[in-house]
């Protein structure tokens, strides 16, 4: 009996790139903002505002569209003008089009895996955005399942783990973000396999659980049938 039967992958970040394009943007929201306050003060009060609207927006690009508006507001003291709105909200739709580039190994990987093991697409953000992105991407029908999701902790895990393979127990998550692709699906008692990258979000930055059984970290996807093998041969 094969110790994993199921991998779940992460999406943005891990299968495409993703956060760059929030830091362009970024870049672009600071220069319309540029007669108002320093770019570094433009960016710690768009942080402030995103993380107090994650319980209302939830994770995606309308989430931070809208989160650039009000720091407009709050920095211009109710001052902003129209016309920065409306060019806010063309960048928000600018990123909601913008062409989606694969990572490195990534359809090799996912390619070689298939018919092998279960494999799970599991992200969050918004439901659109985020089919969009798989469409384009071309990945789709590698998956066994496709799973988007408002959040991920271990509960998250176990009832998508439960529901479309064996339980965690046998099942892998491979992803960027240790906080809500790695720490979560450990606790869920999965395994866990970090590949870094380097521009991840800073709300998603914890500690990496180096001391947990289940943790790997690897440089690329192309290095994931290795963990897996070692994984299958430690359990003969």
């Amino acid at each position: 009996m094969r110790p994993i039967t199921a991998i779940g992958f992460d999406a943005d970040d891990t299968l495409w790139q993703n956060e760059q394009y929030y830091r362009l943007t970024e870049e672009h929201f600071q220069t319309l903002l540029g007669d108002f306050a320093e770019g570094a003060d433009i960016s710690a009060k768009l942080l402030e505002a995103e993380k107090r609207n994650l319980e209302y927006y939830g994770f995606g690009i309308k989430g931070f569209t809208l989160s650039m508006i009000e720091t407009a507001v709050e920095i211009t003291e109710g001052k902003v003008p129209t016309q920065t709105i409306t060019k806010i909200l063309e960048i928000g739709r600018d990123l909601l089009r913008h062409p989606v580039e694969c990572m490195p190994h990534v359809e090799e990987t996912l390619e070689a895996l298939n018919g092998h093991y279960l494999l799970v697409l599991i992200t969050k953000g918004d439901l659109f955005d985020q089919e969009r992105k798989l469409a384009q991407s071309g990945l789709g029908d590698y998956f066994d399942a496709i799973e988007i999701v408002s959040d991920k902790n271990a509960t998250t895990y176990r009832r998508i783990f439960h529901k479309v393979a064996e339980g965690p127990e046998r099942a892998m998550m491979v992803g960027n973000s240790l906080k809500s692709d790695i720490v979560p699906a450990i606790a869920a008692g999965a395994y866990g396999v970090f590949i870094p990258h380097a521009l991840t979000w800073v709300l998603e930055h914890v500690d990496a659980p180096t001391d947990a059984p289940r943790f790997r970290q690897i440089e690329h996807l192309g290095e994931l049938n290795g963990v897996l093998n070692g994984i299958t041969s430690a359990s003969e």
